[in-house]
């Protein structure tokens, strides 16, 4: 089974300044919300403003569904 790890990276401000696969249609900020908000156990945090979502190929295509990029 296929894994796909999203990294994030945050403002001083613990706003969201990067994050991988973001769909167009969203903002960096929007696409961790959807994250978070949608997944259990799936975030890690990291040092120096870092962390990273750990979902399964099926898990992603499922929550990329329903946004237009």
């Amino acid at each position: 089974m296929e894994n796909i790890m999203i990294h994030v990276r945050f403002n001083n401000d613990a706003t969201v300044s990067e994050i991988g696969e973001r769909p167009s249609a969203l903002t960096a900020q929007s696409w961790f919300n959807h994250l978070s908000r949608n997944t259990q156990n799936c975030y890690e945090p990291l040092s120096g403003g870092r962390g990273i979502f750990r979902l399964s190929a099926q898990q992603f295509d499922a929550l990329k569904q329903g946004i237009s990029t």
